[in-house]
Order: C-alpha cells, then sequence, then structure tokens
C-alpha cells in the first residue's frame, strides 16, 4: 500500500495540482514569459516536486498555493501604467533610422553579430532597411522596416482584396466536426456530394487526414495519401537521407 502510494497516488496528486495552478496562473505564465513569469515557473516546478522525495506533499501544496497567489497579484499589478515600469523590463532600443543604437546593445548583452543574425531570420540582411528594432520585455525581437523596403501591400497599388477567410475544419482525422458542419448550415449528404469531387465518400472518411470548407462554398480535402507517386524521379517527390 505505501509502494502505491508513495510511487502512484502522490505523483499523480501533484501533477494535477500542478496543472490546475498553471491553468489558474493563465495562458501568458506559459508562453511569453519576463522574468517574473519564469520565476514563477522555476519556483512551482521546484516547490511540487519536493514531495516526490520528502512526504511534505500538504505542506509543498500550501507554498505552492501562496506563490500563485502572489505570482497572480503581481500580474494585475503590472496591467497599471505606473508600477508596470517597476515591475516589467522596457523594451531597448537597438536600431533606430538604420542606425545601431550601441548603448541598446550594451544594455541588453547583445553583440553586433548577435543583432545580425537576428535581422536575417527576420529576413532582413541590411541595417539600412530597419526604421525601427528593439528588444521587447519578453526577450523577442521586433523590426518595423522602413516604407521603402517593408513588402508591397495591396493598398499600395490601390488593389481591394477580399476579406480575410479563415478555412473552416470539417473532417480532422477520419472523424466529422459536426458543429462545424451545423455552423455552416450543411448536412451529410452536403458533404458526401463534395467527397465525391474527390472520389471518396463519407463511408471512407479514414483516409481523409483534413478536409476544409473554403471561401469559394468547396471542400477542400487533404488525404493520407499523396494524389501521385507515378513519377518517382520527380525532384517533388525528394526524400533525404538514403531511401531514394
Amino acid at each position: 500500500m505505501d509502494i502505491f502510494l508513495t510511487y502512484i497516488i502522490k505523483p499523480l496528486v501533484i501533477f494535477i495540482v500542478a496543472y490546475i495552478f498553471f491553468r489558474l496562473a493563465g495562458k501568458k505564465a506559459v508562453s511569453e514569459m519576463n522574468s517574473f513569469d519564469i520565476l514563477f515557473i522555476i519556483v512551482i516546478g521546484t516547490v511540487l516536486s519536493e514531495p516526490l522525495v520528502n512526504k511534505n506533499t500538504g505542506q509543498a501544496i500550501l507554498y505552492g498555493a501562496v506563490f500563485l497567489t502572489i505570482y497572480i497579484f503581481f500580474s494585475y499589478a503590472t496591467l497599471n501604467n505606473k508600477l508596470r515600469w517597476l515591475l516589467i523590463a522596457k523594451p531597448s532600443i537597438l536600431i533606430r533610422n538604420g542606425d545601431i543604437d550601441e548603448k541598446g546593445l550594451n544594455q541588453v548583452r547583445m553583440t553586433t553579430s548577435e543583432l545580425l543574425s537576428q535581422l536575417r531570420e527576420k529576413g532582413y540582411t541590411k541595417t539600412a532597411d530597419v526604421e525601427l528594432a528593439m528588444m521587447e520585455e519578453m526577450g523577442k525581437i521586433s523590426v518595423i522596416p522602413k516604407s521603402e523596403a517593408r513588402p508591397l501591400q495591396p493598398k499600395d497599388i490601390q488593389l481591394q482584396p477580399s476579406p480575410t477567410f479563415i478555412p473552416i475544419p470539417i473532417i480532422l482525422n477520419g472523424q466529422i466536426l459536426y458543429h462545424n458542419l451545423n455552423y455552416l448550415k450543411k448536412d451529410e449528404h452536403w458533404l458526401d456530394m463534395q467527397l465525391n469531387a474527390y472520389n471518396l465518400t463519407i463511408e471512407n472518411i479514414s483516409d481523409i487526414t483534413l478536409a476544409t470548407y473554403t471561401q469559394e462554398g468547396t471542400l477542400s480535402v487533404d488525404t493520407d495519401n499523396p494524389n501521385d507517386q507515378s513519377n518517382t524521379d520527380s525532384p517533388y517527390l525528394y526524400k533525404p537521407g538514403k531511401d531514394n
């Protein structure tokens, strides 16, 4: 019984409590993290893993709850503009009007080569093309290009593109998403008619990885079988390694 409690029940309780704590902490605590978010993750992980090597499970959960309360309090405190600049590091300017700000680089302890590497990752090879680059409070670098270096926008050539449409999943991994089908006021008969265009039916939807409702009102289908692999010499069918 003691073995079952030690190796099954205790880890399960700790896992569930940790999951609840992270859910209560909010999405920000496990996504874009600032210094206090990282501190919260480290301390919670340490506190809640302590009962795995001793018997103070209740005490660890209590400490975790107290720290969670402190974290939530500080999270709300950062919503206040006056307290935010005290609790959260402000962004650091790295490039302004094409010129590298050496003071900003020294502040964030970043070399010029590291800055150039970050710019290349975002598609910019010349600092002269950058209007503003700064390291945000989360540690990521944001780049605003100069007007002549930014990607061409439809409004630049007086185009009026149609509104952005997000394809709606209808079939996912061989299962029909009936709530989306009902949202579109469609039924299985419509779905079967759409699948017929791909030589498929509802009976063999297990072959369908993804089927989405498109802006044109039709179904786009992706099966787990490539459309055509008869031409094995095609460069588009290349596979890395020695399988070719």
